[in-house]
């Protein structure tokens, strides 16, 4: 259990948080006790909102657990609960990361931490982080950031012909496209080969190689994506109802 649950999560601050979180639920839920993770998402947040949700939801949809597809139940009540708990939620990381944490027996949780950057961004860490990311999607179905680069007119996406991509690589996807840039899956080495190799991440966002310089497209997109955030912060939202606590749990069988 403890090796499973240093490779869930890579900082011990928020392993502790984690832990917890679930020691708070079990004194406040009678009987919930989540068991080992088998999935975790991490999705970065703008004003206690997420940018992007329904991708990120559509992407939760496409992963599996413990091989077999994510429960539909599951995937609706996050996405019913998400945007409401976040905004009733007692906490003040307004921009930090929302946890969502799928365990064994298809119970799920969700957890609010605070956001911290990469320490390391050289392309070999980022690819070190991508190349973690493909042995995740080879379990769970889809890979929560992956590499990338521009290689001519083509942008080069480290990513298994047909597989389901995480919420932000859909939006780099349809950026790309509007740049007329024909999108390519490729192996690691071929993109790390490419013009200004960077990370695309569902907590991270676009996080340029610092080792190589950033070009047009690259800074077009890091952009692109901080309005949104901006937006996000910004947009009124319409009230669903009130939560208990800032994040909810609940058992559905995967």
């Amino acid at each position: 259990m403890a090796d499973v649950m240093d490779a869930a999560f890579e900082d011990p601050a928020e392993r502790e948080a984690y832990e917890a979180f679930v020691a708070a639920q079990e004194r406040g839920n009678a009987g919930f006790e989540l068991g080992e993770p088998a999935l975790v998402c991490r999705w970065r947040m703008a004003g206690k909102k997420v940018p992007m949700l329904n991708r990120h939801i559509r992407a939760l949809a496409a992963r599996r657990v413990n091989g077999a597809p994510i429960n539909r139940n599951l995937v609706s009540w996050a996405k019913q609960h998400i945007e409401w708990s976040l905004a009733e939620g007692d906490f003040t990381e307004r921009d930090g990361v929302l946890m969502v944490v799928v365990d064994v027996d298809g119970q799920a949780a969700m957890s609010v931490g605070a956001y911290e950057p990469l320490a390391d961004t050289s392309l070999e860490a980022l690819a070190a982080r991508s190349e973690a990311a493909r042995r995740e999607a080879g379990e769970a179905g889809v890979a929560p950031e992956t590499l990338c680069a521009v290689d001519g007119n083509q942008l080069l996406i480290v990513v298994d012909e047909g597989e389901a991509p995480c919420g932000t690589v859909t939006l780099v996807e349809q950026l790309a496209q509007t740049r007329g840039l024909t999108l390519v899956p490729a192996d690691l080495d071929r993109v790390c080969a490419g013009q200004s190799p960077f990370l695309v991440s569902d907590e991270h966002g676009i996080v340029p190689a610092s080792d190589s310089e950033p070009n047009e497209f690259v800074n077009f997109l890091i952009d692109g994506l901080e309005k949104l955030r901006a937006r996000t912060r910004q947009a009124r939202r319409g009230r669903n109802g009130s939560a208990d606590w800032p994040v909810e749990t609940k058992r559905l069988a995967v």
